[in-house]
C-alpha cells in the first residue's frame, strides 16, 4: 500500500492557470514580445517561474538583455500581477472531488504533501481552506531544479517521510510527469493520453481520483512489476 500521495497544484486542485497566463502574456507584452498565446503557454505548465521567464525570453530572443537583477525584477512584476489576480480564490475553486478525496486519505492515514513548482501554494491552499490537510508543503525555492527533474517530489516525499517509490504523484502536465516518473514515485495523470502519454494511469477529471481508485492503480502497478 502506498503511504502518500504527493500533489501538483495547479490542473490538479485548482485552476489558476489561466492567471499565470494572463500573467505571463502582460509582461511579454509590456517587453515587447509576441508569441505568448495559449499554445505557448503549453510550455510553461508545471515549470519553475525563472523558467517560464528564460523560456519567454528566448521566444523573444532577448534572453541575453537582462542582468540578474533586473531578470528578478522582471519575476517579481509577473508575480505581483499574479498576486493580484488571484486575491477572488476561494474554498469554490477547489476542483470537483479533490476535496473528499483528501478526506480519505486522512482518515487512512495516509501522507498528504504539494510538489508544486509555485511558490504561492502556501498561500492558495489556505485560500481554499486546504492548508490542514496537508501534512508537508515542498518549498520550491529549496529544490536545486524544477520540473521535468524530479526535485520537488523527491523533497514532498521526504518532508513526509516517505521514500519516492511508496508514493503517488498527481499531475496534470507533462513536466510534472516526467518529474513523477523520474523520482520513483507511481504517475496519475489528470489530462488526456495525447498530452500525458499512454503508457500511466490517467483520469479525465478529478473527480474520478478516489481513494479506491488510487489503491486499484497501486495494485495492478504492483503486479506489473
Amino acid at each position: 500500500m502506498f503511504k502518500a500521495v504527493l500533489f501538483d497544484l495547479d490542473g490538479v486542485i485548482t485552476d489558476t492557470a489561466e492567471y499565470h497566463y494572463q500573467a505571463w502574456r502582460t509582461l511579454a507584452e509590456e517587453l515587447g514580445i509576441e508569441g505568448v498565446n495559449r499554445t505557448f503557454n503549453e510550455q510553461l505548465k508545471g515549470v519553475s517561474r525563472e523558467d517560464s521567464l528564460r523560456k519567454i525570453l528566448s521566444l523573444g530572443k532577448r534572453e541575453n538583455d537582462f542582468s540578474v537583477e533586473e531578470f528578478a525584477r522582471l519575476t517579481k512584476r509577473k508575480n505581483d500581477n499574479y498576486l493580484q489576480m488571484i486575491q477572488k480564490v476561494s474554498p469554490a475553486d477547489v476542483y470537483p472531488g479533490i476535496l473528499e478525496l483528501l478526506q480519505e486519505l486522512k482518515d487512512s492515514g495516509i501522507k498528504i504533501s504539494l510538489a508544486s513548482a509555485s511558490k504561492n501554494g502556501p498561500i492558495l491552499l489556505e485560500r481554499m481552506a486546504l492548508t490542514p490537510y496537508f501534512d508537508f508543503i515542498a518549498n520550491p525555492k529549496e529544490v536545486a531544479a524544477s520540473k521535468p527533474a524530479p526535485d520537488i517530489f523527491q523533497a514532498a516525499a521526504a518532508g513526509v517521510g516517505v521514500s519516492t517509490d511508496e508514493a503517488i504523484g498527481i499531475e496534470d502536465a507533462q513536466a510534472g510527469i516526467s518529474a513523477i516518473k523520474a523520482a520513483g514515485s507511481l504517475p496519475v495523470g489528470v489530462g488526456c493520453k495525447e498530452e500525458l502519454g499512454s503508457d500511466i494511469a490517467l483520469v479525465p477529471r478529478t473527480d474520478f481520483l478516489t481513494l479506491a481508485y488510487l489503491m486499484e492503480i497501486w495494485e495492478k502497478n504492483k503486479i506489473l512489476n
